[in-house]
């Protein structure tokens, strides 16, 4: 044999055996890696254990995320519609447009720093343009200035916008946009505030 076949034999022995080294290593499920999570964690304040635990839809799109391959559309169909099952709409959907500003500018809230007593903000601008006066906005989400005036001011614009804000996965299944009424980040009222922000003429958005 000579050295070059020499070399490719050499080369193809060392890839077998650490094939069968990896075959032989064994595999960490879920469970034992969510077990491991909960024992590095410490509960403290607002920020508990249950965090850590996922629904279906995120168990899916975390799959998704770390495969890099998008869910099948027949899988999204059928998380968008079991999320918009629990989505509660209340009766008035709007509420006070001031109020939702001063939400959508807050982010604090669910830390385990937070007082519990202290509702949770929204931190809209973290992800979204929503006024023409504000100068500092994240990009992550579609800017939201005119929202109401571009789409139009209907009931049906506002039930959206409501269903949107309390949980986005029902219409974008693995959208990065927390579920904020599902996930009780936001109570109801401040929903109504938020939807009133984005659909009273009046609002900063729609100036």
């Amino acid at each position: 044999m000579n050295k070059r076949n020499l070399t490719i034999a050499a080369a193809a022995l060392v890839a077998a055996g650490c094939a069968g080294m990896m075959e032989s290593e064994p595999q960490v499920t879920d469970a034992q890696v969510l077990a491991v999570m909960k024992k590095s964690f410490l509960p403290k304040g607002r920020a508990q254990l249950d965090r850590l635990d996922q629904d279906e839809m995120q168990k899916l799109c975390s799959e998704a995320g770390a495969t890099g391959k998008p869910l099948a559309k027949e899988v999204s169909d059928r998380l968008e519609k079991a999320q918009a099952a629990v989505i509660k709409y209340p009766s008035n959907l709007m509420g006070d447009w001031k109020s939702g500003e001063r939400i959508a500018q807050t982010g604090v809230g669910k830390q385990y720093t937070d007082d519990p007593a202290t509702p949770a903000g929204g931190n809209c601008y973290a992800c979204h343009q929503l006024a023409k006066a504000e100068l500092a906005f994240g990009t992550i989400g579609p800017p939201l200035y005119n929202f109401g005036k571009i789409r139009g001011f209907t009931p049906a614009m506002q039930k959206y916008a409501y269903g949107k804000v309390y949980n986005s996965q029902a219409f974008s299944a693995c959208s990065s946009m927390p579920r904020f009424g599902h996930q009780q980040i936001l109570t109801e009222k401040q929903i109504q505030d938020v939807v009133a922000l984005l659909m009273e003429p009046e609002s900063p958005v729609n100036k």
